[in-house]
């Protein structure tokens, strides 16, 4: 019954009219379309990810937000966009996708779920909200040819 409960109260959220031309676009060609995800788009080049996520897929993305990148600790993002922190960058943004298309109304089935980078992240659903670790997400279930996009407040930090 609580299943049913948690279902229903992000129901609304959870099928959000989506644009079908959006549909068409892979999830990197969707980053590089937002206007709140430039740093991301820069990131995921730098990290020499583009290719991996224009894949065929499924992925599920969990994209930082450009504010979400701003409150990483000064002088951790231009750091990690330095040449010999590749790995690090790489690991970091292997943190937010998971190798497998996962909407938010299925995340009240999968309260953890391995990543890309083979770390594990929380998944939650109360009040009507959706974390992914300690980020909120924003903008859930943008469809891609090749997976699932969701928009976060927050950078996932990966395990130690």
């Amino acid at each position: 019954m609580k299943k049913i409960l948690m279902t229903i109260t992000i129901a609304v959220f959870a099928f959000a009219p989506l644009a079908s031309a959006e549909n068409q676009k892979n999830i990197v060609d969707q980053v590089l379309a937002s206007e709140s995800h430039t740093t991301l788009a820069k990131v995921l080049e730098a990290a020499d990810l583009v290719e991996t996520l224009k894949g065929e897929g499924p992925f599920t993305l969990f994209a930082p937000s450009d504010e979400a990148f701003a409150q990483l600790p000064e002088g951790k993002l231009e750091a990690l966009l330095k040449p010999e922190n590749k790995e690090g960058l790489k690991a970091l943004l292997a943190s937010h996708v998971l190798p497998k298309k996962l909407m938010t109304f299925e995340i009240v089935d999968v309260p953890r779920a391995r990543t890309l980078g083979g770390n594990h992240v929380g998944l939650k659903v109360a009040g009507g909200k959706v974390t992914v670790g300690e980020a909120r997400v924003l903008e859930p279930n943008l469809i891609a040819s090749n997976g699932i996009k969701h928009s976060i407040d927050k950078v996932i930090l990966p395990e130690s």
